[in-house]
């Protein structure tokens, strides 16, 4: 009974780390993806471009 709850232990453990890290994760995403749409946007707005460079570069 003591290495089931030593292991129960050791897995909640490595649980809770493996949530924290995929947290931190998607966290930079959405700081990497706000970063780059303000990127963009300073970019278009410098050289007198839509927003949206989709349309201008398929023309």
């Amino acid at each position: 009974m003591e290495n089931l709850m030593l292991f129960l232990s050791a897995f909640c453990s490595y649980l809770v780390k493996y949530i924290v890290y995929i947290v931190a994760i998607v966290i930079a995403c959405f700081i990497g993806i706000g970063l780059r749409k303000s990127s963009n946007a300073k970019k278009a707005a410098g050289e007198g471009q839509p927003e949206n460079s989709e349309k201008a570069e398929s023309n």
